[in-house]
């Protein structure tokens, strides 16, 4: 997790902020199944519905089915559609109607009628604990191969700050939430540090093995599986890789059900496949925008936008806006390197919010010269007809200069001397 989200998460826990959505490479459940079996690990066979006339179910024919909406959050088996129909995912069977233990939603179908299944999903908003209220509309649908689970574990392997280097965290209590797993029974935890050079070793794959209670020749197949993961991880420049299970089945084998894959963004110039799949669908639209311009951009629910420069700046920016008694709308970093059409841009995301009724602009001149600021707002203002205050406050790096450009401009600019005081006038520019 990057140092831009840990921060935004500090604050909202610690300033009761509701956060509205990260944005990140996220794939769906079918993206992250192909990486797996690209790279060797096994996973079920499957094949995909989507709502742009996709239809592989006819050329795929198992035993049992499961249907599986793909939307970018958790919680599907328990959730309901906007349609009164229960649950995201489903089992199928050719016989007997029953409740499936593995899948607590899922019930047994025949396969003729997985396709009432896909009209019941296929368009229609899915909302979980995960999704917002309205939930989110299901464009895709994976079908895959049931296999019959005689056990379940977790596996994950992720970037530690702490080891400065990639982990692997298991367990042999796997399909369930991790975090209840740690709280409850933390005995049932392994964590295990991986050099970034020897990486996965024989003896640590097999220990690790061990440790998920596999026995006998499946000893040995879930640490080859271990191995293909790790694998994976280093293949796709991952910074997590979540299995969640990693089950054994009644006949033996070794199978990653369920994944998720997080990856490096500054990899993207190698991974371009990868990112090439990033579906922007679910995403908050000025998110997508701003990453388009090379802003960190993550909208909040106040009414007070925020135009900095630095993580940390903007930190104290929102802390200081509700010191006084206001709100932020959002959080939007322009970076060390910015540009005026990147200004311009950021302007403009931050009034698409209809909830903004002022706007704070606080930047410390380092690397960033005020006087490409200060022209930035000047073009903004003359291009984008903005109907609240703008509160500006400029220091450092040419920002005497700076503070000319935009006195000459002759704009309704409303100048701060420090940020104490730039962000009483901007709550005060509201009431």
């Amino acid at each position: 997790m990057s140092s831009l989200v840990c921060s935004i998460q500090t604050l909202a826990r610690r300033t009761n902020f509701t956060v509205v959505q990260v944005r990140h490479l996220n794939l769906l459940e079918y993206q992250s199944k192909h990486l797996l079996r690209k790279n060797g690990v096994a996973v079920q066979d499957f094949c995909m519905v989507d709502a742009h006339g996709t239809n592989e179910l006819d050329k795929f024919n198992v035993k049992e089915y499961v249907v599986k909406a793909q939307i970018l959050a958790g919680g599907r088996g328990k959730g309901h559609f906007d349609n009164g129909f229960k649950g995201g995912v489903h089992i199928t069977k050719k016989h007997s109607i029953t409740i499936l233990v593995h899948y607590k939603a899922g019930t047994f179908f025949r396969k003729d009628e997985v396709p009432q299944l896909i009209n019941q999903m296929l368009g229609h908003k899915l909302i979980t604990k995960q999704t917002p209220k309205d939930g989110i509309e299901v464009k895709k649908i994976m079908i895959a191969e049931s296999v019959d689970i005689k056990r379940e574990t977790y596996l994950c392997i992720l970037m530690d700050r702490q080891q400065n280097g990639p982990v692997i965290i298991a367990s042999p209590a796997g399909g369930m939430d991790i975090e209840a797993v740690a709280e409850k029974t933390p005995h049932l935890l392994k964590k295990v540090p991986v050099d970034i050079f020897e990486g996965v070793t024989d003896q640590m794959a097999e220990d690790i093995a061990a440790f998920l209670e596999f026995k006998g020749d499946l000893k040995q197949k879930a640490a080859q599986e271990i191995k293909s993961l790790w694998k994976l991880f280093c293949n796709v420049d991952a910074v997590q890789l979540e299995i969640n299970p990693l089950v054994e089945t009644d006949d033996k084998q070794v199978i990653a059900v369920d994944a998720k894959l997080n990856f490096d963004d500054n990899a993207k110039f190698r991974q371009k496949e990868i990112f090439a799949m990033d579906d922007v669908s679910e995403s908050d639209p000025r998110e997508v925008e701003a990453a388009k311009y090379n802003l960190n951009y993550i909208g909040m629910t106040g009414n007070i936008g925020c135009l900095v420069n630095g993580a940390g700046l903007a930190m104290a920016t929102m802390d200081i806006i509700k010191l006084h008694g206001g709100d932020p709308a959002n959080f939007l970093d322009v970076g060390g390197s910015v540009k005026e059409e990147q200004v311009c841009a950021a302007f403009k995301i931050i009034t698409s919010d209809e909830k903004v009724k002022a706007i704070l602009v606080n930047v410390f001149g380092g690397i960033v010269n005020c006087a490409t600021i200060a022209n930035g707002i000047v073009s903004a203002m003359k291009t984008t007809k903005l109907n609240v205050p703008l509160v500006v406050r400029l220091e450092g790096t040419n920002a005497v200069e700076a503070r000319k450009i935009i006195k000459q401009s002759g704009l309704d600019i409303i100048t701060a001397e420090d940020l104490d005081d730039a962000a009483k006038k901007a709550v005060a520019s509201i009431k």
